[in-house]
């Protein structure tokens, strides 16, 4: 599986729609995204397009265009952004954890990529939009972090 990485597309992805739900419903152009996130113009579009296929975001063209959230931002989490840019949360070569079948000694590697990703969704299930503008995340994530070795890269 290797490390548990977050593409650029991903983190450019939940700073986008964090702009958006700053925009409080009202359209955000692209470029105003741009200059406050510093996410390439490019890139930046083609992330908007995938959450607004997802239903995370709308959009309109003309000079009152721009994007907003489809949703409230207490109903949108990290890990729906991630998941409609990305695809699932977890996989192992391209597969779901819960659809491999290892043998011999290998057979419990299966239960622990599952735990993988239920840890991984602890988090990201778990954090909505409004939590990350609001600067209030829940107090289990908070809790996770209180460990000094959580800061330590390994």
């Amino acid at each position: 599986m290797g490390s548990v990485r977050v593409t650029a597309k991903a983190e450019y992805a939940v700073r986008a729609v964090m702009e958006l739900a700053g925009g409080e419903g009202e359209p955000v152009k692209r470029d105003t995204i741009v200059a406050a996130q510093a996410i390439p113009p490019k890139f930046l579009e083609n992330i908007l397009s995938e959450l607004r296929h997802a239903g995370l975001v709308e959009s309109q063209r003309g000079s009152e265009g721009g994007y907003w959230l489809a949703l409230p931002p207490e109903k949108i989490t990290v890990a729906d952004i991630m998941r409609a840019v990305e695809g699932p949360l977890a996989s192992v070569r391209s597969s779901r954890p819960e659809t491999l079948e290892y043998e011999g000694l290998a057979e419990p590697l299966q239960y622990v990529w599952v735990a993988l990703r239920t840890s991984i969704r602890t988090v990201l299930d778990r954090v909505t939009v409004a939590d990350l503008i609001s600067g209030k995340l829940p107090k289990h994530v908070i809790k996770m972090t209180e460990d000094p070795d959580s800061w330590i890269s390994q």
